[in-house]
């Protein structure tokens, strides 16, 4: 199987004590943390903004992946990027150009992914493959932490995998939403190269552990 990076999220971790959050997930096992960028107006909530980004960008010197769920991505680019954003993924169903978008991500610095929704065909994604570093396959309805795995998403990673590894692409799929020690193994399963995990991990008496867990959870199907 693949090596898996394991991405924590921090849209459930303690608000009040982010520095200490970052320097908890530098020491986990942790591949990177992941920010979620929320409008209010593409999903129905707002996150973190910039400020709140270039603070933790601060304190961490952890690989830093920035998930925009915003109406107009392109036009905050160069922002996302300068507050310290290593990979920044955006949704095909925005508003922006994804082939503009995707080159200002990549002309700022940053890599480059394109997210597809729940109810999005893995179709969508093919004209960008060959384009972008990362794939994220949504498997809750982005907007709001705690949600269940949608099981019916395992068969669009299958197909993305299948395709990306027939034209042998230097593409990651990326799967986030319900991970927990049950989904990350089907997902792994399915094809997955990295996993979004937030309210599981956070849950554990330590991040470390939480971390370890999902780990372990996967390497038990290999």
């Amino acid at each position: 199987m693949r090596g898996l990076e394991i991405c924590a999220s921090v849209l459930n971790a303690d608000m009040g004590n982010l520095e200490r959050v970052s320097k908890e997930l530098e020491k986990s096992g942790a591949d990177m943390l992941h920010f979620d960028v929320m409008d209010g107006v593409f999903v129905p909530n707002i996150s973190f903004g910039f400020p709140v980004l270039e603070a933790v960008n601060r304190s961490t010197n952890m690989f830093l992946d920035v998930h925009l769920m915003i109406t107009d991505p392109l036009r905050y680019i160069p922002e996302t990027v300068k507050a310290g954003a290593d990979l920044v993924t955006f949704h095909l169903e925005s508003k922006s150009d994804p082939y503009e978008t995707i080159r200002a991500i990549k002309e700022n610095g940053a890599k480059a992914g394109i997210v597809l929704k729940p109810r999005t065909i893995f179709e969508e994604a093919l004209p960008f493959l060959s384009l972008v570093d990362v794939v994220l396959i949504m498997t809750v309805e982005p907007g709001f932490g705690g949600q269940s795995f949608m099981e019916d998403q395992l068969d669009k990673i299958r197909s993305l995998r299948k395709i990306i590894d027939e034209k042998q692409l230097d593409v990651k799929l990326q799967v986030d939403g319900g991970i927990n020690d049950k989904t990350a193994a089907m997902a792994a399963e399915a094809g997955a190269d990295m996993l979004v995990a937030g309210s599981y991990i956070f849950k554990h008496e330590t991040v470390a552990l939480g971390v370890k867990a999902l780990r372990e959870a996967v390497r038990r199907t290999e």
